[in-house]
């Protein structure tokens, strides 16, 4: 496949950049909310994230309601690459899905060896990819990294993300409300009505996904899942772009407005919100914790095992080809940046243990430690791999 093929759409690129740009903020975040956990400013950090705004918490209200956007934003991104980009085909798909297959299921087998009983609630924590973080990380490489592996390391987070948002809501809800559930179903019908009679003002969309919302809420299904609903009804014209460069279908209009807010806003404010853990408070053994060790293990060694694994079978029964100019020792760098699992990994943490502040703290304990670990290995890998390859 030719490279300039690989690089189209423009949309593409766009997204790849901002999601690189993204995770150097997200690294700073995440570095700050540390801090602000372990200082003297540590009680008033938390006092303000569950000081109450009407009925919710300022907690709850990231968590819960703009979260929601990020997870509208995720939609938007999985429905255009299935439908009209880099995942529009079944031989574009085999690769990155047989990676990110691998990158589900080993790290969830993995945490089961440390995780039995109640805890085992916790396996699909490190069984996911943050696409910005890891953009992020091999944004420092420049172009030593083939185009191709960027791409590739897109499509296989875009699955992993709709693998992501398929378990949180067939495994982590809570007692349903049939009556509220139904009512989210009437709403979810109204908005695939809409799109079979081809309505395109994004309003009437956004006002009947505030509503669906607030019913998913209701019903014990995490609230966050109506965005990625509301995202499947949002239509796309599955045609050429404009002359300058950009698609004007609706689906293509919100994806573009939604990403700066999303993307420089309100992740790092989840990660302010959740990425500070008070390790200074833990007791000594939550540093050797089953579920610390478990996620820390299922995304330093875990994720790259399966992503790389099933990539060469995919490869090796010929299902499918290599990314171009992209060797083995990249492919592996590549495999350990997908164990940066920060913000699907700390999201499904909170979900997995909502009743145990000790165990979520062990979670992200080994979330940023396996995550640490995983980007600074996939980087010195990259970096020595590109070398190879120019040598």
């Amino acid at each position: 496949m030719a490279l300039s093929r690989l690089l189209s759409p423009s949309a593409f690129r766009q997204f790849v950049h901002g999601q690189s740009s993204a995770g150097l903020i997200l690294m700073a975040v995440a570095a700050a909310a540390l801090v602000l956990a372990n200082s003297p400013l540590a009680a008033s950090y938390e006092a303000l994230l569950e000081a109450h705004l009407g009925p919710l918490s300022l907690l709850h209200w990231i968590n819960d309601a703009l979260m929601a956007a990020f997870f509208l934003l995720v939609g938007l991104e999985i429905k255009r690459e299935l439908l009209d980009g880099q995942l529009s085909s079944w031989p574009r798909r085999i690769l990155p899905g047989f990676a990110a297959l691998g990158g589900m299921a080993v790290p969830a087998l993995l945490f089961f060896v440390f995780n039995m009983g109640e805890t085992a609630r916790g396996w699909a924590i490190p069984a996911a990819t943050d696409i910005a973080f890891a953009l992020g990380v091999m944004s420092l490489l420049g172009s030593r990294v083939p185009a191709s592996l960027r791409i590739f390391l897109a499509a296989l987070a875009i699955i992993d993300d709709l693998g992501a948002v398929i378990i949180i809501a067939l495994f982590y809800t809570a007692d349903i409300s049939a009556t509220d559930l139904l009512a989210a179903g009437l709403i979810f019908g109204l908005l695939v009505a809409m799109n079979r009679m081809h309505v395109r003002r994004l309003t009437l969309y956004l006002l009947a996904g505030l509503i669906l919302w607030l019913f998913i809420y209701r019903s014990g299904i995490h609230a966050t899942v109506a965005g990625v609903l509301l995202a499947m009804t949002i239509p796309i014209d599955r045609t050429p772009a404009r002359s300058d460069g950009d698609a004007d279908s609706p689906l293509h209009r919100l994806e573009h407005a939604l990403h700066k807010p999303v993307n420089f806003l309100i992740i790092p404010l989840f990660a302010l919100a959740n990425a500070g853990v008070p390790i200074l408070a833990l007791p000594p053994g939550a540093l050797t914790a089953p579920v610390t060790a478990g996620v820390a293990a299922g995304l330093l060694l875990g994720k790259p095992i399966g992503v790389f694994g099933f990539a060469w079978l995919a490869v090796r029964l010929k299902l499918a080809d290599m990314p171009a100019h992209a060797t083995r020792v990249q492919m592996i760098g590549i495999a350990l940046l997908c164990g940066i699992g920060f913000t699907m990994s700390l999201f499904i943490a909170l979900l997995a243990f909502p009743a145990s502040p000790l165990l979520q703290s062990e979670a992200k304990l080994g979330i940023l430690a396996g995550s640490f670990l995983s980007g600074l290995l996939g980087y010195i890998v990259l970096r020595l791999g590109s070398a190879d390859a120019r040598s």
